[in-house]
């Protein structure tokens, strides 16, 4: 169980979340709305790499703060930035964030090809990153998430800057990793996530407008469409291109 409890965080004079109250248990979540939403904010909380300017983040009932080391090794995180050491090959990248980790170094090899085979990258893990796709980066990136086979994963618009056929791959590899983990998806895209989610949290200007099934949505806002048309009707035709992918 992850649980938000009243998650606030300004920077300066900008609120960019106000009073954000959360329970996920296993399954995959969309965290769902336009760009500046706070989304990124979000998950820079809940992987600990931003502190709230109030309210905190819990773990089975204990505040990810005082967990320390044994939080980090529960979580795996794909940032939206590809961050990458383009001039390592992509097995060294990940043995050195297996490292990090604290993965020991009797086990990383064989972590090290299951998360390759996951993301289907196993013949291209001896070349330079820098030459890689952008798809590929993304593989990549997912497979350093689930490095140490982490109960939480927070993936932040991990389709960014796809083409529609590697979205599809990324989207089938995030789907295959649900069962007993929370899995945390933001994206503005919402093909990315229709499919998928066990539920669709939707946030605009630091808020949390509405939560629940796509079904759920869909009956709520009476678009019989789907998804797309409720964040139409929620997020403005400004967010029209954003939401389809274009």
């Amino acid at each position: 169980m992850l649980e938000l409890c009243g998650i606030t965080k300004r920077y300066g004079d900008k609120l960019a979340l106000d009073q954000v109250s959360l329970k996920l248990d296993a399954g995959i979540y969309g965290l769902l709305g336009p760009n500046g939403a706070g989304k990124s904010t979000l998950m820079n909380i809940i992987t600990g790499n931003c502190r709230p300017t109030a309210g905190q983040v819990n773990w089975e009932g204990k505040e990810i703060k005082t967990l320390g080391a044994d939080y980090r090794s529960l979580l795996g995180y794909a940032p939206q930035q590809q961050g990458l050491y383009d001039s390592f090959t992509g097995r060294r990248f990940l043995s050195y964030m297996a490292a990090l980790k604290g993965i020991p170094g009797r086990r990383q090899r064989a972590e090290l090809e299951r998360v390759l085979d996951y993301v289907n990258l196993r013949e291209a893990a001896g070349r330079a990153i820098g030459t890689y796709s952008g798809g590929m980066k993304q593989r990549i990136l997912i497979a350093q998430a689930m490095l140490g086979n982490p109960r939480l994963i927070v993936l932040d618009e991990p389709t960014a800057g796809l083409d529609p056929k590697e979205r599809v791959r990324i989207r089938e590899r995030i789907a295959a990793l649900s069962g007993d983990r929370v899995i945390l998806v933001s994206t503005h895209v919402v093909s990315d996530i229709e499919p998928i989610a066990k539920e669709v949290i939707l946030i605009k200007e630091g808020h949390i407008l509405d939560r629940g099934s796509v079904e759920g949505l869909c009956g709520k806002y009476g678009m019989s469409a789907g998804l797309e048309e409720v964040y139409m009707r929620l997020f403005g035709e400004e967010e029209k291109d954003a939401a389809s992918g274009i």
